[in-house]
């Protein structure tokens, strides 16, 4: 690999510190920075992690230029760092997430130009706004919802969303923010000579994720199954049906591990990234596979009213970058959720005191 210096932000986060080990792990020589400001819950218990693994731990804050000064040159930046939660700032103040999630890309992407370096920016399925998506057409099945068949809709099929679907409309601030940064890092491109590339990513899962009820949402099913803590149903008539694609995170180290090599290509592109609908979950299906799982049956509820900005169903369309790069998800849902599950178990004390479950 011709980068000799990666750093990853947000590389305490279950995606950036998984990211960070992978790449370690592959390449060996390179030097591996991880850069957090361990403001997120369980965060903190991937220090460990990084430092078996040879992976250097910088604590600094992206919404601090001052903080992002580095002594030796970077060569590549894995940007994961955000606000991940789609409800935050829509029911109060949404000055935190845009300031993290757009002022925090302007210092990101300075610290890339001043570096001379290429960037893979995470971005997400939120980017598409979720009127459109609710005005696809669904129809009822026993265990989930679906699309219905013969809809006209440019940038979608059944198969998923693709890059062409529309973005114009509310999509929430997480949202906003990300394709605004996906914007800004069109202009560095052009006017810097750096090199970058946007995943536009679902659901993502795996080990060492602290998910909730807004973010990580299938780890938090595992979760609360194995803990016995009572879930709830919320809209789209409350019976669970909502359906989301789960993409393995060692799934997604493997197609940027295929970006990063071919970056000269690929540079500028956008891609949505996920499971498909091939690997979907309805929340009643991962009900009934948690169960099958760990073998705990937990009381859900049912809360009728829709939470502000949800989506009955988004799969993504992969076609694109597995076309140009030969790239498609290998892990399946029930794999996803039986490594969430053996990962909890065998750190279920650190993960208990954590979340204070």
């Amino acid at each position: 690999m011709k980068y000799k210096t990666i750093l990853v932000t947000g590389g305490a986060g279950f995606v950036g510190s998984n990211l960070a080990i992978s790449f370690k792990r592959k390449y060996p020589k390179a030097r591996l920075i991880a850069l957090d400001n361990l403001k997120r819950r369980g965060s903190e218990l991937n220090l460990s992690r990084l430092k078996t693994n040879d992976v250097e731990f910088m604590h600094a804050d992206i919404r601090c230029p001052e903080d992002l000064v580095l002594e030796k040159k970077i060569d590549l930046m894995i940007e994961c760092s955000a606000e991940p939660s789609v409800l935050s700032g829509l029911k109060d103040n949404p000055g935190y997430i845009i300031h993290t999630n757009l002022t925090g890309t302007v210092n990101c992407l300075e610290l890339v130009r001043k570096h001379k370096a290429d960037v893979i920016f995470l971005s997400t399925s939120r980017v598409y706004p979720y009127d459109s998506l609710n005005k696809i057409k669904t129809k009822e099945l026993e265990t989930r919802l679906d699309w219905q068949e013969s809809q006209h809709i440019h940038g979608w099929s059944r198969k998923g969303v693709d890059v062409g679907f529309t973005t114009e409309g509310a999509k929430t601030f997480y949202g906003a923010t990300k394709l605004a940064s996906e914007l800004l890092l069109e202009e560095y491109i052009a006017n810097y000579g750096i090199k970058g590339v946007v995943n536009r990513c679902g659901v993502i899962a795996g080990s060492w994720q602290f998910g909730k009820v807004d973010q990580g949402v299938f780890t938090f099913w595992m979760l609360s199954h194995y803990f016995k803590k009572e879930l709830n149903y919320i809209g789209f008539g409350a019976k669970g049906k909502q359906v989301r694609d789960l993409l393995h995170i060692r799934d997604l180290f493997a197609l940027i591990d295929l970006e990063v090599s071919q970056l000269a290509k690929i540079n500028g592109r956008i891609y949505n990234v996920g499971g498909g609908r091939e690997v979907s979950l309805s929340l009643l299906e991962t009900s009934q596979l948690c169960q099958e799982i760990c073998g705990n049956r937990v009381k859900v509820g049912k809360d009728l009213k829709n939470r502000p900005g949800d989506i009955a169903i988004y799969l993504t369309d992969n076609r694109k970058v597995t076309q140009e790069l030969g790239w498609s998800p290998k892990k399946s849902a029930p794999e996803i959720m039986g490594d969430i599950y053996a990962w909890i178990r065998k750190n279920e004390k650190q993960v208990k005191q954590s979340l204070n479950l």
